[in-house]
């Protein structure tokens, strides 16, 4: 599997009773974002394509703490020594990760089963509606070329 440079994760571990469990999400000292910008939700329902867009200033941090979803990182960076390569994820309840997407990074997801999902996602500036840091591409872009169906049916 290719490894997009800058690309990080965080495995989140669940300290489960018979009360239910607790789970970390996101803490000072994991120095996993330069600094924090903004935090937001978002709900999407099965079966939503969300692709694809990136960043020239921030960098994102992304969290699924209800559903599943398929996650696909393409860089775009000139200078990268990955420039061009893609990353898939597959994120959510039942494998609860933190994602950091570097700036440069295209990103999108694709909702995985019956159920909605929730994405929480941390950003190292906050939105500026005036001056949105926020480049868009097709989800079905020909230069990135991923095939969204579902494999191995």
């Amino acid at each position: 599997m290719v490894r997009i440079e800058g690309v990080v994760t965080k495995r989140l571990v669940r300290h489960c009773d018979d009360r239910g469990f607790f789970m970390e999400i996101l803490r000072d000292d994991d120095e996993l974002l330069a600094r924090f910008g903004q935090a937001s939700l978002s709900m999407s329902y099965p079966g939503v394509i969300k692709a694809f867009h990136y960043h020239d200033r921030q960098d994102d941090l992304w969290f699924f703490p209800v559903g599943s979803a398929q996650v696909v990182l393409y860089d775009l960076r000139e200078g990268s020594p990955t420039k061009g390569a893609t990353q898939v994820f597959y994120m959510g309840e039942t494998n609860p990760l933190l994602l950091v997407i570097p700036k440069g990074v295209a990103h999108g997801y694709r909702v995985l089963g019956p159920n909605p999902l929730i994405i929480t996602y941390f950003t190292t500036e906050s939105y500026n509606p005036a001056d949105p840091d926020e480049q868009r591409l097709a989800w079905n872009d020909k230069g990135i070329n991923f095939d969204w169906s579902t494999q191995n049916r």
